[in-house]
């Protein structure tokens, strides 16, 4: 699959995939964001993207990021009709300001096929042996 990357910013780094089979390819930050513990903001990319037709973009957290630094993205969903800037959704969980650095991988960007379902209307589910049970229902 050929994903055309438009740059938006001269600094822009196309996405990489690190090694081979990997999932996700590592999206960069074009400018230096500072977030304060419990703080929400934007890292800009400085690319958009041509998604095909019934593909998403889904942006995911770097693990190295969310496990040692408390760094959790937000809401990534790029539609395939969508060509602005690829923004990454970020808030700090962790217990120090962490600072973005300009160049700095901040998400991972993961392309995947999807499925555009129908919604039918009824008055009645199936019985499941769950049931209605949702959370902590298996225990915790």
């Amino acid at each position: 699959m050929n994903i055309k990357v438009k740059k938006l910013h001269p600094d822009a780094q196309i996405p990489v995939i690190a090694h081979l089979g990997d999932a996700g390819c590592d999206l960069f930050a074009t400018e230096d964001v500072v977030l304060d513990v419990g703080q929400r903001g934007q890292v800009p990319t400085g690319l958009a993207l041509e998604i095909p037709d019934r593909y998403v973009g889904l942006i995911w957290d770097k693990s190295g990021l969310s496990h040692k630094a408390g760094i959790k993205t937000l809401g990534g969903v790029i539609d395939s009709g969508y060509r602005g800037e690829i923004m990454v959704g970020i808030i700090n969980l962790g217990t120090e300001t962490y600072t973005f650095k300009k160049g700095e991988k901040v998400a991972q960007l993961l392309i995947q096929k999807i499925q555009s379902p129908t919604f039918e209307e009824v008055i009645e589910l199936p019985e499941t042996s769950r049931g209605e049970g949702g959370f902590g229902s298996t225990g915790l």
